[in-house]
């Protein structure tokens, strides 16, 4: 650490382009960062990202022996190709964004655009001065093969199209044979032109394709004992049918164990568990013993008359079944109708539906199916009950508005996919916390949960990936859809989601795409995502370490663990990099080498206060880099204005922020902070799942804090802001400034 100190050289480079020269004291800012932020070397340019200005900073780092950099300029997220010195640490001044664009025109506010812009500068050059080139980690893997864990057809796709790019795969099978689902349908819905017949599945050939693929590895019969490690260098235990055991370490894994049909036996008002009423899965059995000939069911009469009954246990808003559509099953019924006519014409095939989704070129397969006779009747079924030898299906006519019924020889659900999933990892902690109580009842659960277990992680925070409420992987549905919060691992069709083939084909291919770069950025030191390439990572100084273990129970993706002397242990490859540990740590003895403590808390101390009879507010900002601080970015490009009493810091998550920041401030003459961070809950858009929750969570306590230093609740508050909020976030900032000048300033000005 000395020793960076003493070879430490910085350098500020001043911008005048976009109207940054017009509108800005340029040189004031330059003597700001020379005199107030001790930089070594400060140069101004007309116009910083063209090729004269970066050969500048190049030359510099060359020539000059520059090891850091601060740029005032435009935002961190713009002209990041032209400002990429990969060698020097590096701090930015938004001054573009974050103040001209912003601030409101006219020679009135001159004075306060350019006490921001001197602000930026100065917190530019604070930060920097705690910043440090992150190295990387230094336990780099060279693993870059790929388990891939189901051989449906997720599995078979994520492992040929991996193999396809020169990555060797090992699929695991729990089955004597590849093909999942896929494996028992007759046929599928279509996918190529022409768009009006069922058609083949070709997972055979796909499965062959595998096979005898060089590149991949098949174990049939096998199920995960033990999965261990990280990404770039998990160890995994594979258990044979036959009882032994097979250990392979791998770089990263697909989950693409798919899903079982919604059981049928829990609709019995709908005929579940009446002789032939059968699900879709059923329908495609009798299918394939038919081999395209006359339909028979199980007692091996002739079907004349068939009904299908759509979202069946599904789009159920009553909390008894499944309030999901899975996505195929209009598709399926019409293809499984079909069946019936292309052998029979003359059997009577009605399709029940309440509303009938049929994407992409599904248009064309229902008129099809029209043409062919198949009747579609828009109704809801109350029940179905036997009839002699056959049954009858009592439904509600919802174009009529009146009751019908259908006599028919065989009645097929249209129930949901259910994802194979494992276990539950919340039930898990809580049996865990009660087993540890000495509860024998949590034990024996617990032991009987291991037994359904898919991967069998050896995280404290339990053996499978954490799921949402009804059991699909949970993951950043719009940002980062495949990953989970197990870093390496990958989910994959209807694992992930409810899906069609065609879809669950294209998912398979993205989630083995992203497993390849998580093992290429673990090969290097890097993060996988969504800080993808993040040199970074925690480091903790233990001589300082409470054992509170904070850090390690509210890490979101189970990067660290205990020691025997209950000191934390960083798994770096795990980690991604948010900070959430950081937040959580009360003595600050953790962080990364360009984010920390103190390159925040210099930052917020480099702001000049201005005193209670100045009447101008100061209001810290704590903005969340993944949604809050794009918005604010974008509500400049929009040219929205909004107030110049603020100062906006970005955070890597809201989870990052320690409360000592918050004190600083207020101690320092704020009269308000601001957090912005992604919206929590249940539909929670935190890139790091549980950010937000955890920093509103830190925040309720501070209450206390406030009133001991004799301030009001309202000076800290939080706001959920999401990417495209730009004419909101705005009008947050608007608002709570308005709110902050009517209570009057703060009684800490003077006493920073």
């Amino acid at each position: 650490m000395a020793d960076v100190k003493i070879e430490m050289k910085t350098a500020a480079y001043v911008c005048s382009g976009c109207g940054l020269g017009d509108k800005l004291d340029v040189g004031q800012l330059a003597r700001i960062a020379q005199k107030e932020g001790k930089m070594a070397l400060v140069r101004q340019h007309d116009f910083l990202c063209n090729s004269e200005g970066v050969q500048m900073i190049r030359d510099d780092i060359e020539n000059e022996a520059v090891t850091h950099i601060c740029i005032a300029a435009c935002s961190r997220r713009a002209k990041t190709e032209a400002f990429n010195f990969p060698s020097v640490a590096m701090t930015r001044a938004n001054l573009r964004e974050g103040v001209i664009w912003v601030v409101a025109e006219g020679a009135a506010h001159d004075e306060v655009r350019q006490e921001m812009a001197d602000d930026y500068v100065r917190m530019g050059c604070a930060e920097l001065k705690k910043s440090r080139m992150p190295e990387g980690n230094p336990n780099h893997t060279q693993l870059k093969n790929l388990l891939v864990v189901g051989g449906g057809i997720s599995g078979l796709t994520a492992a040929f199209e991996a193999a396809e790019t020169g990555y060797e795969v090992i699929l695991v099978e729990k089955q004597a044979q590849l093909g999942g689902w896929a494996g028992k349908l007759w046929k599928r819905a279509p996918y190529k032109t022409p768009y009006a017949e069922p058609q083949e599945t070709g997972v055979a050939a796909l499965a062959a394709r595998v096979s005898a693929h060089p590149l991949i590895t098949v174990h049939l019969n096998s199920t995960i004992a033990e999965t261990a490690g990280a990404p770039g260098r998990f160890a995994v235990k594979l258990a044979q049918e036959s009882g032994s055991i097979t250990e392979v370490a791998v770089g990263a894994i697909v989950q693409a164990t798919g899903f079982t049909t919604y059981d049928i036996a829990k609709l019995p008002e709908l005929g579940g568990g009446l002789a032939h009423v059968v699900d879709q899965a059923g329908l495609e059995a009798l299918a394939m013993a038919a081999n395209g000939g006359v339909m028979k069911r199980a007692d091996g009469r002739e079907v004349k008359s068939v009904v299908f009954l759509q979202c069946a246990g599904q789009r159920d808003d009553s909390g008894q079944h499944l309030p999901y559509c899975s996505g195929h099953c209009c598709a399926t019924s019409i293809k499984q109708a079909m069946y019936f006519k292309d052998a029979n014409p003359d059997v009577n095939a009605v399709v029940v539906y309440d509303d009938l989704r049929v994407p992409g070129m599904g248009e064309d397969f229902y008129r099809s199916a029209q043409h062919k006779g198949v009747i579609f009747a828009k109704g809801k079924a109350s029940s179905v009950t036997t009839e002699s030898n056959g049954l009858k299906v009592n439904y509600k006519d919802l174009i009529l508005d009146s009751g019908a019924t259908i006599q028919a020889d065989l009645v097929v659900l249209a129930t949901g996919q259910v994802p194979s999933s494992g276990v539950d990892v919340i039930l898990w902690d809580k049996l865990t916390k009660e087993a540890d109580g000495g509860s024998i009842e949590a034990k024996q659960q617990k032991s009987e949960l291991k037994s359904i277990s898919i991967l069998n992680l050896t995280y404290r925070q339990g053996p499978d990936v954490p799921k949402l409420k009804y059991g699909f992987a949970d993951s950043h549905f719009i940002c980062f859809p495949y990953e989970t919060q197990r870093t390496g691992i990958y989910t994959a069709g209807p694992v992930r989601r409810p899906m069609d083939i065609m879809q669950a084909t294209e998912d398979a291919t993205g989630a083995a795409l992203k497993a390849i770069q998580a093992a290429e950025n673990a090969s290097l030191g890097r993060a996988a995502h969504p800080r993808a390439g993040d040199l970074s990572y925690p480091i903790v100084r233990l001589e300082g370490c409470t054992q509170c273990k904070r850090c390690t129970v509210e890490c979101p993706f189970g990067a660290i663990d205990e020691d025997e002397r209950r000191f934390p242990v960083f798994n770096e490859q795990r980690c991604r990099r948010c900070g959430t540990c950081m937040g959580a740590c009360p003595v600050r003895v953790i962080s990364f080498e360009n984010y920390s403590v103190d390159t925040v808390g210099n930052q917020i101390k480099a702001i000049e206060i201005p005193d209670e009879f100045s009447e101008k507010p100061r209001v810290l900002i704590l903005a969340c880099e993944n949604d809050a601080y794009p918005a604010l970015d974008m509500a400049g490009l929009s040219r929205i204005v909004y107030s110049a009493f603020v100062r906006i810091i970005p955070v890597r998550c809201l989870g990052s922020v320690n409360t000592i920041w918050i004190t600083d401030a207020l101690n320092s003459g704020y009269d308000g902070v601001m957090m912005m961070g992604c919206k929590k809950g249940d539909e929670y858009q935190c890139h790091f799942v549980k950010g937000s929750e955890l920093a509103g969570y830190r925040m309720s306590k501070i209450g206390d804090t406030l009133t001991g230093m004799g301030l009001e609740p309202e000076r800290v508050s939080s706001f959920e802001v999401a990417i495209t909020d730009n004419a909101k976030v705005a009008g947050f900032i608007n608002d709570y400034v308005a709110q902050l000048v009517e209570m009057g300033p703060s009684p800490m000005k003077g006493f920073g």
